[in-house]
């Protein structure tokens, strides 16, 4: 017996996660197991309220990869623990997957998003022809663990790269001492704050300074840094990461951050930049400004990766194939074979080993000085960012985009 498919995206956006979404729908039209394609408004939140749209006859899959963001919308939800199958929540669930006959369940999202698949994996274990729920992953911080990986990054690593170049060519031009600082999106991981570093790794002299938050971050060090660069030239560069801590663990500039946290506990972070621009205003007195790149970097599609948007669709394709084949509480993962020429294979890995789990950049490729360890982070991260995506537009010549209403 066919039954239906639903489909639903979650966490924060990307220039790639709707191209995941265009293979989930393709691959679900496909199939001849599959029967409605449905997709939930808001992620869970819309799975919980009702809020479903049928995309059955949709398959504009191409502007759909090219559109930024979730077209489904989305959320940041946690849901309560299995240990409380009654609770409302799940309650809910239950009746809008029976209403529309839901025998596949694929939710698009990040570390957080994987909990709500790996407690819909549990709740559902065992039951008798029970919906089969399984993860696709998405996130720009590449933060997840189990695979190479994740879609969203690529892109977001392209627009750093590029971003970074026209910020140096911009700050180069005066001959007046000045320091430059820009703040990078990646939480505890500082996979965003390399790509940012690309233009310095394939062989130019900016950015000067590089901090990650897996290295610890001492603020008198980063001041002898800005000082001996200022040697070299009279601009310089540094890019660092929104979550680069002290070495007792406390996040830099933390007196400047919010303290606000969403509903999986995660501190809201940003405001470093700003606080070590008025450290070395204070400290060294020169010219300084400080820049947060902040939702530019997340879904800029107009400088997308087609090698990462490629990617996104497979995933989203391969997913399907995984829940038809029965495979409940997994997530599709990366598992690249060859750098050169760049090749990956797709596998899936147990959803449990991923959620509320971080993946930060290895201990070998601290040291960022290393020329080593620099061509290694570029041949990780060049073929992640290759090709250009073609835009759709109209009449006034701007974007544009797909969105469900």
């Amino acid at each position: 017996m066919r039954r239906n498919l639903l489909v639903a995206q979650s966490g924060g956006p990307s220039a790639a996660i709707n191209a995941t979404l265009a293979g989930v729908i393709a691959a679900a039209r496909k199939s001849d197991k599959v029967g409605r394609v449905y997709g939930a408004k808001h992620g869970i939140e819309g799975v919980i309220k009702g809020l479903l749209v049928d995309l059955s006859g949709f398959t504009d899959y191409e502007k759909l990869k090219a559109t930024p963001a979730m077209a489904l919308g989305s959320c940041r939800y946690k849901l309560p623990p299995v240990s409380d199958p009654a609770a409302e929540d799940y309650l809910r669930i239950r009746e809008t997957l029976r209403k529309y006959e839901i025998g596949t369940f694929v939710y698009i999202g990040g570390n957080d998003s994987m909990d709500t698949v790996r407690k819909l994996s549990e709740l559902f274990a065992g039951e008798a022809d029970a919906p089969v729920v399984v993860g696709a992953p998405k996130t720009i911080d590449n933060d997840l663990p189990l695979t190479d990986h994740t879609p969203g990054y690529g892109s977001a690593a392209k627009y750093l790269a590029v971003t970074m170049g026209e910020i140096i060519r911009d700050t180069s031009i005066y001959a007046v001492p000045a320091v430059t600082i820009v703040e990078i999106m990646g939480r505890n991981a500082g996979w965003l704050t390399l790509a940012a570093a690309l233009p310095r790794f394939v062989g130019g002299a900016k950015p000067d300074i590089v901090a990650i938050p897996e290295v610890p971050f001492d603020e008198n060090e980063f001041l002898r840094k800005v000082q001996e660069a200022h040697r070299r030239s009279p601009n310089v560069v540094a890019v660092v990461s929104e979550g680069i801590r002290d070495k007792s663990g406390t996040y830099v500039g933390s007196q400047t951050k919010s303290g606000v946290v969403d509903t999986f506990g995660h501190t809201y972070l940003s405001g470093v930049g700003k606080y070590l621009e008025c450290l070395v205003t204070e400290k060294i007195g020169c010219k300084v400004r400080s820049i947060e790149l902040n939702l530019m970097q997340r879904c800029s599609s107009h400088l997308a990766s087609f090698q990462d948007l490629e990617e996104g669709f497979a995933i989203g394709q391969e997913s399907v194939a995984a829940a038809l084949r029965g495979e409940s509480g997994k997530m599709v993962a990366v598992q690249r074979l060859s750098n050169t020429p760049y090749a990956i294979r797709l596998n899936t890995v147990e959803v449990a080993d991923v959620a509320n789990r971080e993946q930060l950049v290895p201990e070998k490729w601290w040291d960022l000085e290393d020329a080593g360890v620099q061509a290694e982070i570029c041949r990780y991260i060049l073929p992640l960012i290759k090709g250009e995506v073609p835009q759709f537009k109209n009449e006034f010549g701007l974007n544009d985009y797909i969105i469900f209403e």
